[in-house]
């Protein structure tokens, strides 16, 4: 836990901004806002709400917690416009959901004879107490892909439309080397940009909130986390 690495991360959640824009919204100068992040000096109390309010964070969180979910594993958040698309989506509650229900929609891509599928998946909730707590359970949901050549092929399932949507989205290099820490914090860390900026989650019954996609770029596993916003 440390002000100055929190105060690190901030910035670079703020669209990168430097210690001299910083400073300069603080009214101070850059050098001391080099000795704050590197625990030299320490604000005042009036500085520190000023950094909370430039930072849409809170005191505790600020100077308490440790805010910096950002390492080696994760890329930059960045803003992507995805163009409309197709897609067939299965959803299982099981012991093992991801797994379920990802192979059952790469049985429909070996059908459609797709040779490298387009697959996303997102959390499925609607599970009931039961299911969780006695039985281990929870649920996911996977979706196909389905390219406009293929679209008189797909009856395996219901084809669903998604439009173009802006997303927030964060990549994971090797993602299930530690999957229970890595794919949350990416999840939290593109809310914390969220938070920081200002920028809205976007929802709705007919559009896909936010998913994730697992591929292989030159040997190496990779994760694409997306969240819809405004």
């Amino acid at each position: 836990m440390s002000l100055g690495t929190n105060l690190q991360f901030l910035r670079k959640m703020r669209n990168g901004m430097t210690q001299e824009e910083l400073a300069e919204k603080l009214q101070v100068s850059r050098q001391t806002v080099s000795k704050w992040e590197l625990d030299g000096t320490y604000p005042e109390m009036d500085k520190l709400v000023e950094l909370c309010n430039i930072f849409s964070c809170s005191l505790d969180e600020l100077v308490r917690e440790d805010m910096n979910l950002i390492d080696e594993a994760y890329s930059d958040v960045r803003m992507e416009t995805l163009e409309g698309f197709h897609y067939m989506k299965y959803a299982v509650a099981s012991t093992d959901p991801e797994s379920d229900a990802i192979n059952h929609v790469r049985g429909w891509a070996q059908e459609l004879k797709i040779a490298e599928p387009e697959i996303i998946g997102w959390d499925w909730p609607y599970l009931s107490q039961e299911q969780i707590n006695v039985y281990n359970m929870h649920g996911y949901e996977a979706a196909l892909v389905v390219g406009d050549d293929l679209l008189d092929d797909a009856i395996q399932a219901e084809l669903l439309w998604q439009d173009r949507q802006k997303y927030l989205a964060i990549t994971i290099k090797h993602p299930m080397e530690a999957p229970f820490r890595l794919i949350p914090n990416a999840y939290k860390t593109v809310m914390t940009h969220m938070k920081i900026n200002g920028i809205k989650a976007k929802y709705g019954p007919k559009m896909i909130s936010c998913f994730e996609k697992e591929y292989v770029k030159d040997g190496i596993d990779y994760m694409d986390v997306y969240i819809a916003v405004e």
